[in-house]
């Protein structure tokens, strides 16, 4: 099964009234071989709903998203990104890439929110959602993990947010803005490492 590590930005925190703005991902096959990275912002249709405080943290203004298409263009365009980075011949004209995608997994940190904003927007499309029911979250693998090295008196971090696991393993953003594609990227690299962790622990009776 292939792996999409997806993040987004957003023009606040409500799926049925933000929307996606900026869109990143990597995608790796069912060896966690990376296959590609993909990035794309995204104009939103309801303008009134950017929100200030949203753009503190993106630093995306609408200016900046002034040249951007639009998510009818943009969902589309990626479902055709992972079919050719995947090697998945579709035949020309169909537009169902669900017997394609349906076992690519999203991956995240906390990713069920970035999957509602993405099924809104296939819902909002009238477009009819692609992958695997089944999903990946960083912030419940971590979790889990760090909870057995607690209680195996292993130092864990104090937080599970994406910066926190990431110091953790020695890993952080290159600056303070949370760019999409490179919090995918990060993400990544997390689920990584505690996949490590993991190969490293042993049951005793």
């Amino acid at each position: 099964m292939p792996f999409l590590v997806l993040d987004l930005e957003m023009t606040g925190p409500e799926p049925d009234y933000n929307e996606i703005i900026q869109i990143g991902a990597v995608l790796f096959d069912d060896n966690w071989a990376e296959k590609g990275q993909y990035l794309t912002n995204v104009y939103p249709e309801n303008e009134d709903a950017f929100s200030a405080s949203s753009e503190k943290i993106h630093n995306l203004s609408l200016a900046d998203l002034q040249d951007a298409p639009m998510i009818y263009d943009v969902l589309p365009e990626m479902e055709e990104w992972i079919c050719e980075k995947l090697g998945l011949r579709v035949p020309k004209g169909q537009l169902d890439r669900t017997p394609y995608l349906r076992d690519v997994i999203i991956c995240g940190q906390s990713v069920i929110n970035d999957i509602n904003f993405l099924k809104e927007a296939y819902r909002y499309e009238k477009l009819k959602w692609p992958y695997s029911r089944v999903l990946l979250d960083l912030h419940t693998l971590g979790y889990f993990t760090f909870r057995i090295l607690k209680a195996n008196g292993r130092k864990v971090p104090d937080r599970l947010s994406l910066t926190a696991i990431a110091n953790y393993f020695g890993l952080a953003r290159e600056d303070g803005f949370h760019n999409a594609l490179e919090d995918a990227v990060l993400t990544a690299q997390c689920l990584k490492e505690v996949f490590k962790l993991s190969e490293g622990m042993k049951l005793s009776s």
